[in-house]
């Protein structure tokens, strides 16, 4: 058949010749039919295995014949909340409501609801009755375990039970979904199917457990300890390796969630065959009249070479989605893929970003971890790197030389995080000279979120050394090569461990450095992570010892106004947290001064007008107006902080 979009409405069914179809899709996002989105990867695999699908995009929850509009599949339905957690895409983290969407039609808020699993499922087990129910996506994989509420400030069990699903699909989910359509397809029912890797179900017995297995505090013990809760979380993130992973049992009440051990990430031939499915690569053209989706813009010239992360950021949802082993696609299937992007009729010769998690991420960390897996409580990088650590560049290296070298194509773009630290044990060192010389666009962004060690310890990140080390090279490089090119520091306030004084340190380091950063964000508690964890219990599930937790909304915004000293607004707040933590020393005219005394005006004298505030908006990294989001979606729209 000719390329197309995948159908949406029964119209488009019959268009094709379709009286009947065998799997629906519903999500919480636009359906835009490109690579960096969990739902199209999904349905073009099982349309690759012979299936006809059809999609239900942003149906709406309030009625019930919405989810009716194509009739009932032949063998089941697949819910995802959307590329992101529905609860982030809409709300801050001071959570307040977010005014647009990036991955709704015109930016437009409001097309999905909270919680946008949990009600789709509802309404398919409503409408549908016992139909097969599998919820996946990056909401339904952080949720899968007993998990904080960030904002019901409260413990919530799996997923899989509010949903009432049959199963739950976690991480990258091409393995799962073939072995559950070929299940459902050949007429096994859907409550045997219990033995799938990457998978989640709900059992009576813990017997029903196919795997070998350690099971953790139960729902209603976690949610009355918090040292239980950090010490379950920890062995739920130590369990997801798809090669030394056990099943993890929890009961919930008088059932047990079950979760598999992880599926094993996709190979190199693999993820070429994934990324090379027939897809259009653009949004729907039903939202064209809308203003399209702008999620696409990030992405429509951007080629993603890799999956998995061994950064290990504490407060980064991918360790517990598409996991910490790396594999990477071949050169050949993206030479092919970037030839094809220079005949779009809006390529204009520019490669926004050959990325993925972290961009220069091409190989897994060791060879040892190809047979043993990862090391538990051992961190690749931080908070040094690993004495066996590969850091080699040289294939990267490889493959941005001949891309750049493709007819059509002026520039070769790095848009996606670069691990600092990484790119510092590379022993040849090649690499970052043609990173200065040909891939940034004018500033090179990178994260070292704080400078205070026991803050950058909790975070898993590396000390401020390395971050130092990397900027003074990065400047000499610049120099040598003649270049222009800025370093933008991507900085985090209130994370877990950070006190109002660590918080007028980082301010004292930045003002050293000569330039306020752009963005800063606050400490967002995203479910299933080691960050949140700390946040929700206070301890640090790796040690169990107490972490200081910045939690009154007052606090938070004064350790964020400490990084925005500058901003006129912004001085009651700073003036005040030099004044709690006894620092007013930094209140003078010395070049090691925040502010400037504030000049006492003469009686009968009016005080000067201040000069208008350029207009502009300020965005928190992470936030989806930027379609890549800090937490890592099933694709790979937008960025993400390295």
């Amino acid at each position: 058949m000719e390329r197309d979009f995948l159908p949406i409405s029964r119209e488009d069914l019959l268009q094709r010749g379709w009286y009947y179809y065998d799997f629906l899709l519903i999500t919480g996002d636009a359906y835009v039919d490109h690579p960096s989105f969990g739902t199209a990867i999904i349905s073009r695999v099982l349309e690759a295995e012979g299936y006809r699908v059809a999609i239900l995009p942003q149906p709406d929850w309030r009625d019930p014949a919405a989810f009716t509009a194509l009739g009932r599949p032949r063998y089941g339905v697949f819910v995802n909340g959307g590329n992101i957690d529905s609860m982030v895409a809409h709300y801050t983290a001071a959570k307040k409501r977010r005014h647009d969407d990036a991955y709704s039609p015109g930016n437009r808020a409001g097309l999905r609801p909270d919680r946008a699993t949990i009600v789709y499922a509802n309404r398919v087990r409503e409408v549908f009755g016992d139909i097969p129910l599998i919820i996946g996506g990056l909401e339904a994989s952080l949720r899968r375990f007993a998990h904080y509420d960030y904002w019901e400030d409260k413990v919530r069990r799996s997923i899989l039970l509010d949903a009432q699903a049959d199963l739950l699909s976690y991480g990258m989910g091409e393995r799962a979904t073939r072995e559950i359509a070929a299940a459902l397809a050949a007429g096994t029912p859907v409550e045997e199917l219990t033995g799938i890797k990457g998978t989640c179900f709900l059992a009576k017995d813990p017997a029903a457990c196919r795997f070998p297995a350690v099971t953790v505090a139960s729902f209603e013990e976690v949610s009355r300890s918090k040292r239980a809760y950090a010490q379950a979380n920890l062995v739920e993130y130590d369990e997801h390796d798809p090669i030394r992973g056990k099943a993890v049992i929890q009961p919930h009440g008088n059932r047990y969630l079950i979760c598999n051990p992880p599926a094993m990430p996709l190979n190199t031939q693999e993820l070429d065959e994934v990324a090379e499915l027939p897809y259009m690569r653009e949004p729907h053209p039903v939202y064209d009249s809308m203003g399209g989706v702008p999620a696409i813009e990030e992405v429509r010239f951007s080629v993603i070479h890799n999956r998995g992360c061994f950064g290990a950021c504490k407060f980064c949802s991918l360790a517990f989605h598409q996991g910490r082993m790396v594999t990477s696609r071949s050169h050949e299937s993206l030479l092919r893929e970037v030839t094809a992007l220079t005949q779009h009729p809006g390529f204009k010769g520019y490669i926004h970003d050959v990325g993925g998690p972290t961009a220069n991420f091409r190989r897994p960390s060791c060879k040892k971890q190809l047979k043993h897996g990862l090391c538990k409580h051992r961190d690749c990088l931080a908070p040094t790197p690993c004495p066996n650590l590969d850091a080699d560049h040289s294939d990267y290296l490889a493959l941005l030389r001949k891309l750049r070298a493709i007819p059509g194509v002026k520039k070769v773009f790095i848009r996606s995080g670069i691990r600092f630290d990484y790119l510092l044990k590379d022993p040849k060192g090649e690499f970052f000279a043609d990173l200065v010389k040909y891939h940034i666009s004018g500033q090179l962004k990178v994260a070292p979120e704080h400078c205070v060690g026991h803050v950058l310890d909790a975070m898993g990140k590396p000390h401020i050394g390395a971050y130092e080390k990397f900027r003074d090279k990065y400047q000499r490089l610049n120099q040598k090569y003649g270049k222009k090119q800025f370093l933008v520091p991507y900085l985090m306030s209130s994370h877990p461990g950070s006190t109002l004084q660590d918080a007028v340190a980082m301010a004292q380091w930045i003002n050293q450095t000569g330039r306020q950063p752009e963005q800063v964000q606050d400490f967002y508690p995203t479910p299933g992570t080691l960050s949140t964890c700390m946040y929700y219990t206070g301890l640090d599930p790796r040690t169990l010892e107490p972490v200081y937790i910045p939690k009154s909304a007052h606090e938070k915004a004064m350790q964020r106004a400490l990084l925005q000293w500058k901003r006129p607004d912004k001085r009651p707040l700073v003036e005040e947290a030099l004044h709690r933590t006894g620092r007013t020393d930094l209140i003078g005219y010395g070049p090691q001064c925040l502010l400037r005394p504030e000049r006492p005006h003469r009686e009968g004298h009016s005080a000067p007008a201040k000069a208008p505030q350029r207009a502009g908006k300020s965005h928190a990294k992470g936030a989806p107006s930027s379609p890549r989001n800090r937490q890592k979606p099933s694709g790979r729209p937008g960025k993400k902080r390295r």
